[in-house]
């Protein structure tokens, strides 16, 4: 029999500096069996990054032709992709043909650069993607705030995140590896 994904909710409060966007967002997480809780919370920190009120989980690991997290215009046109982790340069190709911007959130210390390393050329043609590399150190962090009910408070400014639930608030710088052009 397979293993179901285990449910996770999160209160997420989110006062974005950079896009003057503040709302809150009652977030259901289904984490998939071979999902880890760095991996979870980075999509986590990925959607608080992109907060829209049409964005949206999706099945991710379940389903190889979806997003981690997406919006959809209300003709169903998709409209932002965003992954996390390291994806093959075939499915950010397919990613940025289907959608108007594409996100990478890339993670894993020295697996990131190698993988950067190895697409970076590739990447380069496509005007409508962004890759965000997080440190290894700071993802290890996010993954310890990981519980099945969350209250979290994010705040960003610049390239800086802080993220807090209850007594412990941690600080998440991100670097841009690659910039969208058109967006």
């Amino acid at each position: 029999m397979a293993q179901k994904a285990t449910i996770f909710k999160a209160e997420l409060n989110i006062a974005d500096m950079n896009r003057n966007y503040f709302a809150d967002h009652s977030l259901t997480i289904a984490r998939h069996p071979s999902e880890t809780d760095e991996r979870m919370m980075v999509r986590v920190l990925a959607f608080a990054l992109q907060a829209h009120a049409q964005l949206q989980f999706t099945r991710g690991l379940s389903a190889d032709d979806e997003a981690d997290i997406w919006k959809k215009d209300l003709t169903g046109a998709l409209e932002v992709w965003v992954d996390v982790g390291l994806p093959d340069e075939k499915r950010v190709r397919k990613a940025c043909h289907r959608a108007r911007a594409v996100f990478i959130y890339a993670y894993g210390g020295r697996g990131a650069a190698l993988w950067w390393q190895q697409n970076a050329m590739q990447f380069a043609r496509f005007d409508n993607l962004t890759i965000v590399n997080l440190a290894k150190e700071e993802t290890d962090a996010l993954a310890a705030l990981a519980e099945r009910t969350m209250q979290l408070q994010c705040t960003v400014q610049d390239d800086q995140v802080w993220l807090s639930a209850g007594e412990h608030t941690i600080q998440i710088h991100y670097e841009y590896w690659q910039r969208a052009q058109n967006v």
